[in-house]
């Protein structure tokens, strides 16, 4: 049987195991079958939605291998907006309107509200936190 996920990331994509984790996590259970509709940064989490981290030469590139698979797979990646404002994570929209000169976010992550987390809860089979 084939269950539909929404993973919850609070772990920033570099100092801590769970992004890194959440992936892996991510890839197995498509492997598995099953759906993965979408990946929710929130808190630290929000830096994996940074364009602007660049890993060592001989690093796993996570914020690029999450943008590989949700073009691969068709998941939409969700970094919290109040979360990311916090953290100086900007998407364009964001930056035009803080009168800010630069934006930061990844192309294929988007600033999202609390509400789509929410609704992750009520309609995905399981949100799994990282």
């Amino acid at each position: 049987m084939s269950l539909s996920y929404t993973l919850l990331v609070t772990g920033s994509v570099y100092g801590s195991q769970s992004a890194r984790n959440a992936y892996g996590f991510a890839c197995a259970l498509l492997e598995k079958g099953h759906k993965l509709n979408s990946v929710f940064f929130y808190q630290e989490g929000v830096h994996n939605g940074s364009d602007l981290v660049v890993p060592a030469n001989d690093e796993f590139d996570l914020t690029q291998a999450w943008q590989k698979l949700a073009l691969e797979h068709g998941i939409n990646l969700e970094t919290c907006v109040a979360a990311a404002l916090r953290r100086g994570v900007l998407s364009k929209q964001e930056a035009e309107q803080h009168n800010r000169d630069h934006h930061n976010l990844a192309h294929g992550f988007e600033q999202v509200g609390l509400g789509s987390l929410a609704e992750a809860l009520l309609t995905q089979d399981r949100v799994v936190q990282f």
